[in-house]
């Protein structure tokens, strides 16, 4: 079932719940988030950034999402861009049949990036799709999105309530101290949920956490165990989840985490059976792996036995 975003999100808003926005990059792991999602009765949103665009083309991105939407009809899904980087960007997306889009112009002055929003919610809103903007700028590295620790800015909530107003967005990403990537934090984890409390007061709209994995010890354990090196990263803790959901959180993205139990997998049964050539052997327990891990974290978010 193929819905806008903000169908999702709204009633996410309502009662106080998260929903995990998960990306994809292939068959394999979209039908893992199909498979969590139906595992949990839990509605989903499957993201493709301009990269995974870029790799897979955007009609195979949109197709696979229709037929797996049409596999699991009681599972209500959007399908958004992440990161989209201009007008254009956005616009081929809602053209393709995508029912949500972000435009992340928070790199831009604060005004730049209001009438650039403006311009794609007054697009998209026209075809009957959701937008996502940003606020704040996150550390990290988001495919062609590099954003160095110095110039990192957490949102303004005067700033924010000025935004919403007046570019009606759907959603909003506020910058409130987590960043793209497994390498999230150099001390112990730290976000501004009073900041994220006054900013969802003062817009009353769903809100956004972007950077958002957590990458969970026995996920870490698996990828180390099979020779990867994480080079002490550290994800975000549930509790701090759960805390942002409680704070007004309700979109959470997650890549990072579906990446490193995805490989860990592969790489296990690379090690295990240096004769395998069979890539089904391969991918099966990644794509069961990747699932425990979403079905985990849709309790986690509150989004579990919600459909």
């Amino acid at each position: 079932m193929l819905v806008s975003g903000i169908e999702i999100l709204n009633k996410a808003h309502k009662e106080g719940y998260g929903v995990g926005a998960f990306n994809f990059v292939n068959f394999e792991m979209l039908n893992a988030i199909f498979m969590a999602a139906n595992e949990a009765k839990s509605p989903i949103i499957v993201q493709a950034s301009e990269g995974a665009i870029k790799y897979m083309g955007i009609d195979m991105a949109v197709g696979l999402v229709k037929i797996l939407s049409s596999r699991y009809p009681h599972i209500p899904v959007a399908l958004h861009l992440d990161h989209g980087t201009s007008f254009e960007s956005c616009k081929k997306a809602v053209d393709a049949g995508f029912t949500s889009v972000m435009i992340d112009a928070s790199h831009h002055p604060f005004k730049e990036n209001l009438e650039m929003t403006k311009e794609v919610v007054a697009y998209a809103h026209s075809k009957g799709v959701s937008v996502e903007a940003e606020l704040g700028r996150l550390m990290g590295i988001e495919d062609n999105i590099s954003v160095d620790e110095k110039d990192a800015v957490l949102i303004n909530p005067d700033e924010a309530e000025e935004f919403v107003k007046a570019t009606q967005v759907d959603y909003l990403a506020p910058a409130i101290g987590t960043s793209h990537g497994a390498f999230k934090f150099k001390g112990e984890p730290k976000l501004d949920f009073e900041r994220l409390q006054e900013v969802k007061a003062r817009t009353n709209i769903p809100l956004v956490l972007h950077g958002a994995s957590a990458i969970p010890d026995y996920v870490r354990e698996a990828f180390l165990a099979t020779g990867g090196d994480l080079k002490g990263s550290k994800g975000v803790p549930f509790a701090f989840l759960q805390e942002a959901v409680k704070g007004g959180i309700n979109k959470v993205n997650i890549d990072t985490d579906l990446r490193i139990a995805f490989i860990a997998e592969v790489r296990s049964v690379a090690n295990s059976d240096n004769t395998q050539f069979d890539l089904r052997k391969f991918f099966t327990p990644a794509m069961e792996f990747v699932t425990k891990l979403m079905v985990e974290r849709m309790g986690v978010l509150g989004s579990a036995g919600k459909i």
